[in-house]
């Protein structure tokens, strides 16, 4: 995606971070390259967490838990505090499992795992997550109802299992175009959020910053989802968004943690938008 095209030398004028960039063909053979019984061991540590393993593709999520081992075998490495991957088409169609499952995990484990090869989201994920000293879900905005002062927060299948509703299990699916596992499926939990971006929108560095409280409503979609209403309006919400040129990633957080994140903005000289 172009929103998540970057420049290496800005990132770390601004946060200083390096990024290394790796072959997808690296991490596919690093997956392929990882024990059977390692493999194996994964699965049954999943087994208590995650409803329905039996029934997707078993060499499917053989291939999408090996995903898993690899990226912490690079991270091991290579020393990485964060992730971004192309995971589409690629895992699909050159490796054969997806790599959101794994990248719920990674989250879990506080190491951020960003799809769709977005480098500002993984920095933005480690910057909400050293604010919160806790778990990151990257998460696309993907409906604003005005009328019932709401908005629904989406993502394939990728976020912690910490931050499920506790009425609710957590399933493993599949991607709803790609038909491959693993991925997880369960509501987002209610309870106060912070969600934020470090936006390049318009080649302008920005904070972008918003606190709400998710609610506890049925899943609105497949994969893992939530329904919240934004402490602004949620048509003013949208305006200020559409506005903004708001790439379609944000990071949230459960708690409030807009007070250190303005003083991050501030430390890195970033403009802050508060939605």
């Amino acid at each position: 995606f172009h929103t998540c095209a970057y420049n290496a030398g800005a990132l770390k004028a601004l946060a200083g971070v390096t990024v290394d960039e790796l072959a997808l063909e690296a991490l596919f053979d690093t997956a392929r390259a990882q024990p059977a019984e390692a493999a194996s061991a994964l699965r049954a540590d999943l087994e208590g967490a995650v409803q329905g393993l039996e029934s997707v593709n078993q060499p499917e999520l053989d291939r999408s838990l090996r995903l898993k081992l690899a990226l912490d075998d690079l991270r091991g490495r290579g020393g990485y505090d964060a992730f971004a991957i192309r995971c589409w088409p690629e895992t699909f169609t050159e490796y054969g499992g997806a790599v959101c499952g794994p990248a719920a995990l990674m989250g879990e484990a506080r190491v951020p795992c960003a799809c769709e090869a977005d480098v500002y989201g993984a920095l933005t994920q480690l910057v909400l997550k050293e604010a919160a000293g806790a778990p990151v879900f990257l998460t696309d905005l993907v409906d604003v109802d005005a009328d019932d002062d709401t908005a629904v927060v989406w993502h394939c299948g990728q976020a912690p299992m910490s931050m499920r509703d506790p009425d609710a299990p957590v399933e493993a699916t599949i991607h709803t175009n790609r038909r491959q596992p693993l991925l997880l499926q369960f509501p987002l939990r209610p309870g106060r959020v912070t969600l934020m971006r470090i936006s390049q929108a318009r080649g302008q560095a920005q904070m972008v910053l918003a606190g709400a409280r998710m609610l506890k409503r049925p899943m609105a979609f497949t994969g893992t989802s939530g329904v919240l209403r934004f402490d602004r309006p949620a048509g003013e919400v949208l305006e200020r968004l559409v506005a903004s040129g708001l790439e379609h990633h944000m990071a949230l957080a459960y708690g409030d943690h807009r007070a250190p994140l303005r003083e991050a903005a501030g430390a890195m000289n970033l403009p802050l938008l508060e939605l």
